[in-house]
């Protein structure tokens, strides 16, 4: 796999760790959280031998700590109450849910159905920020004694032969043209007897760890959805604090698969955003586009009358469940969280597995490090306690759910009765999936399709008070990047994108990023009369790129470490 061309020549300093942890968000912070707690049980009962923390570390890209978290986000508080008992007395909540419903959609009516259906069922669990409840998670960190490097993104896995040996950090202050400026400074090879990567979707790292030692064999591929939100504060009232709605339909199209959300959360905000499966047909889709639709259904539009938009944000989500996890540890290495597929496409919920699966990560780390055994036969029984766990007490009966959508809603409803029937079997124990890339059309499919797809496809213009353009929400976003460094938007043949792509796909870089990255221009001095034009500084690092590109072609790498959005209250 090409990533960036390395500095030739450069010494990276190296520092020994016991523990490296590559990823700053809930599933990372409470894998830290509990290995802290695990070796302070260790030392009150073996003072003879204590156990470090001094080499234990954290690799967080963002410049403080939550700042590119981002969910919707409820809280099911089931991991919470294993780690921190009584955390609710001091975390940052925004509301317990008291009220939940959920809508079908067409283009003028809204009709709520009679019942929440169980998945969707809220109540007990609680409507968060998932910026300042990680940035919470990581003071707690910090209160160990264990190490947090803020702005330091790994850019490589330190491999010998088919064992993990460490993370080398991205160098800091090399210019656009890949070269040393005058504050340049190495990065670190920390070499490490554990790495546990919680990367968050599609992690640069994992992905380098999935290719060399092919960990997706055997398995379904990997199916994505983006997640594009929106904070807005409204007139007093208008939603209720813990108040949950779903909707499902319009401005979606039978072929498309998705839903938005809205959460009262305090001081008369609400977070809302819509999901849209990154296996959609039309390669013209916008997932911000499809936002900005949706609001302007009367049932939002009235709902919003008044408000103003706060942030804006996106970020992909796993969707592939149970038969996409990977191998989940080998030789010094393990996965957690969303990196790992620890998500529950049913319930749209990640951040209560993340946090389980990192705590369940720390435990087989512990062992190890007691043992001194960080071999892949050691490190297995991380996955013998995930299927141990309420883990896949969890994710098991929902095996197939996502996979059942791959015909339609329609198709997809009724193969959701039929799972919850037979225990999540179905018509089969084990249904395929496909990735999300492979079911775009080519452009000259999808421009005699009927059905009115324009509320999805193209940019939206947006009318500055209750939709906007990219660019205006992205504003919104507080997204920043150093401008003079490589690009971190790795495309590896240019002159596919333009000639090809445009012609059999139009191009759908320019409309499935969020943020605007991707721009095709008009060129005539190039032999197909357009140009690709990268933003990188725009980058929210949804990954939705490297995700979605119908060749694969487009690698996302950390850009330098502390740039990207800001997330503040998101």
């Amino acid at each position: 796999m090409i990533f960036r061309t390395p500095l030739a020549g450069v010494e990276h300093p190296e520092m020994e760790a016991d523990v490296v942890i590559v990823g700053g968000g809930p599933a990372g912070m409470a894998c830290a959280l509990r290995l802290s707690q695990l070796i302070d049980q260790h030392n009150a009962a073996h003072p003879e031998a204590p156990l470090s923390k001094e080499n234990i570390y954290v690799l967080e890209k963002a410049r403080e700590i939550g700042q590119h978290s981002l969910s919707g986000a409820l809280l099911d508080p089931r991991s919470m109450n294993e780690l921190l008992p009584g955390w609710q007395n001091e975390a940052p909540i925004e509301a317990e849910v008291t009220k939940d419903s959920v809508y079908y959609m067409t283009r003028r009516g809204a009709y709520k159905f009679p019942v929440t259906p169980p998945p969707m069922q809220d109540h007990g669990n609680y409507v968060i920020s998932l910026n300042r409840f990680t940035k919470w998670l990581g003071s707690k960190v910090e209160e160990t004694g264990i190490t947090i490097f803020n702005g330091f993104a790994g850019s490589e896995l330190l491999c010998d032969g088919q064992r993990v040996t460490g993370v080398r950090t991205d160098d800091k202050g090399v210019d656009k043209g890949n070269q040393p400026k005058g504050n340049f400074e190495p990065g670190y090879d920390l070499k490490s007897k554990i790495t546990i990567l919680a990367e968050g979707t599609r992690g640069s790292l994992t992905k380098q760890l999935m290719e060399k030692l092919n960990l997706g064999d055997q398995r379904n591929p990997m199916t994505y959805s983006v997640g594009v939100k929106e904070l807005w504060e409204l007139p007093a009232g208008r939603v209720a604090p813990g108040e949950v709605i779903y909707t499902m339909g319009w401005p979606l199209t039978t072929a498309e698969y998705g839903g938005a959300w809205i959460y009262g959360g305090k001081d008369n905000t609400i977070s809302m955003g819509f999901v849209l499966g990154l296996e959609y047909p039309d390669p013209r889709t916008d997932p911000q586009h499809v936002l900005q639709s949706f609001k302007q259904h009367p049932f939002v539009a009235k709902l919003l009358e008044g408000g103003k938009l706060v942030r804006y944000g996106a970020k992909t989500l796993p969707n592939g469940g149970w038969w996409s996890m990977p191998q989940l540890a080998g030789d010094g290495w393990m996965i957690a969280g969303d990196s790992a597929s620890f998500l529950n496409s049913q319930r749209l919920k990640g951040v209560h597995l993340a946090i389980k699966s990192g705590m369940l990560a720390a435990e087989t780390a512990f062992a190890a490090l007691v043992s001194g055994d960080t071999s892949a036969k050691q490190l297995a029984s991380y996955k013998q306690s995930v299927d141990a766990s309420w883990i896949k007490q969890e994710l098991y009966p929902v095996r197939n759910f996502h996979q059942g959508f791959n015909h339609g809603f329609v198709a997809g409803m009724a193969n959701t009765a039929l799972l919850m029937a037979t225990g999540g079997y179905g018509l089969r124990d084990r249904y395929p999936a496909h990735a999300g890339h492979t079911r775009l059309l080519p452009l000259y499919e999808t421009l005699g399709q009927s059905g009115d797809r324009t509320p999805l496809t193209g940019r939206a213009k947006g009318d500055g008070t209750l939709t906007f353009d990219k660019l205006t929400d992205l504003y919104h976003s507080g997204t920043r990047h150093e401008e003079d460094q490589p690009a971190h938007l790795v495309v590896l043949d240019t002159d596919l994108c333009t000639a090809r792509c445009t012609r059999e796909y139009g191009n759908p870089c320019q409309y499935f990023c969020p943020a605007n990255v991707y721009e095709i221009e008009d060129a005539p001095e190039e032999a197909s009369g357009k140009r690709l034009h990268l933003n990188p500084s725009n980058c929210v690092h949804c990954k939705t790129c490297d995700i979605m590109d119908p060749y694969q072609i487009i690698n996302w790498v950390p850009p330098e470490g502390g740039g990207g959005p800001s997330y503040d209250g998101m």
